[in-house]
């Protein structure tokens, strides 16, 4: 099978070996992943994937067994094998972008030289397998942008080869500057300094999942026993990419200390500064105190500003932010003649679907202007707009 697009779900973290069980489950044959690794010419390693029950979710574990004496490598020398491989091209570059980060946040986490870093818990064969293998996987099943959700860390400690670490272990936590992150309540290491090379060269955007239509789904199991399921999820697909789709984020508040007129001047403003849409409604608070909630629906770009503004106005404590997607209607706008003089109108669909909508600061205009009731106004102008764009078609 093949997809253009790809989710992850890190509600359980990412390592090495669950984003290739996530692979394979979501369609990735380990026979064909097996003949392309072989193209690094390293030998000691056999890889297998099995299905295993976490938490009583199925998934796929990926193992790679590792000879005895294998050698933890540098820098310099895993990037030779690199490329000097018959991997692709674009494999072969996408790997070494995971190892350079790898490399780079090690080098700065030790105070040495790049070149220099030596992997100890990354460097063994099984690694190597771990990230050349996911971008394996990802040119196989023809995943050109990956996304994913926050990615969840872990708590406590980690025994490494430098001793035990604080958990998210620094080199992972140096690889995850400027990728949202959080704890949860669960210890252990839940995010590995290679699942966070692989999110760090190959996801795009943080974000919740959009509007897609998933044609694959694989669940790519850990080791570790959790009090959840050890699991990464990656969701193939086609996403929906059509200008009727955008992300937006849903902030809302309630208040119970402030008057309707201020909160109604506020909402005005929250529309003059740039929100797509704002409301109030009552709500019943803590203690049986009435109150009010209000609800601004904004843009990526404006969540920052509009909550500011928002809290500024109103005093309220704090304000509850929710990344979802909306579908808009096709429509646009657009002046139509009258006998009342020229109004602009919203118009959707067309033919015998044509709908028409006057704006309201045209209609209360026509009103005052001419002293009919608004509803008069506002039935005549649509007949009329509707009747004069129908005749333009």
């Amino acid at each position: 099978m093949t997809g253009s697009f790809g989710f992850l779900d890190c509600f359980s973290g990412i390592s090495g070996d669950k984003f290739l069980g996530a692979l394979v489950g979501a369609g990735l044959e380990p026979a064909l992943l097996r003949e392309r690794l072989a193209a690094l010419d390293v030998p000691g390693w056999e890889l297998r994937a099995e299905t295993v029950l976490s938490s009583g979710i199925s998934g796929t574990r990926v193992t790679v067994d590792v000879e005895p004496g294998q050698r933890s490598r540098d820098w310099r020398t895993i990037r030779e094998i690199i490329e000097r491989s018959s991997l692709e091209a674009a494999v072969r570059e996408s790997a070494l972008a995971a190892f350079a980060a790898l490399a780079e946040a090690e080098a700065a986490v030790h105070g040495c030289a790049v070149e220099d870093v030596h992997f100890h818990e990354v460097g063994a064969v099984d690694s190597i397998v771990d990230i050349v293998g996911a971008a394996v996987g990802l040119a196989e099943l023809g995943i050109t942008e990956l996304w994913s959700t926050p990615v969840r860390l872990g708590s406590g400690t980690v025994m490494t080869s430098h001793g035990e670490l604080p958990v998210p272990a620094p080199a992972t936590a140096r690889l995850l500057h400027g990728i949202p992150v959080y704890a949860g309540e669960i210890p252990g290491e839940l995010t590995t300094p290679t699942g966070a090379a692989l999110l760090r060269a190959f996801v795009s955007r943080y974000a919740p999942m959009p509007p897609m239509r998933v044609s694959a789904e694989g669940w790519g199991a850990g080791t570790l026993k959790l009090a959840l399921p050890n699991l990464l999820r990656l969701s193939v697909g086609e996403r929906e990419t059509g200008g009727d789709v955008e992300e937006v984020v849903v902030l809302e508040t309630c208040i119970d200390h402030e008057s309707a007129e201020i909160i109604s001047a506020t909402i005005d403003l929250l529309l003059e500064e740039g929100a797509l849409d704002a409301w109030s409604e009552p709500v019943r608070m803590k203690k049986g105190r009435l109150g009010t909630e209000v609800t601004v629906l904004a843009g990526t770009g404006d969540t920052e500003r509009l909550s500011e503004l928002l809290m500024r106005h109103t005093g309220t404590l704090g304000v509850r932010r929710t990344p979802t997607w909306r579908q808009i209607a096709p429509r646009r706008l657009t002046t139509a003649t009258t006998s009342l003089g020229p109004v602009r109108v919203k118009v959707q669909g067309e033919g015998a679907d044509l709908r028409v909508r006057p704006e309201s600061d045209d209609v209360v205009a026509v009103a005052r202007a001419t002293g009919l009731p608004l509803g008069q106004v506002m039935r005549r102008l649509t007949e009329e707009a509707r009747e004069a764009l129908r005749s333009e078609e």
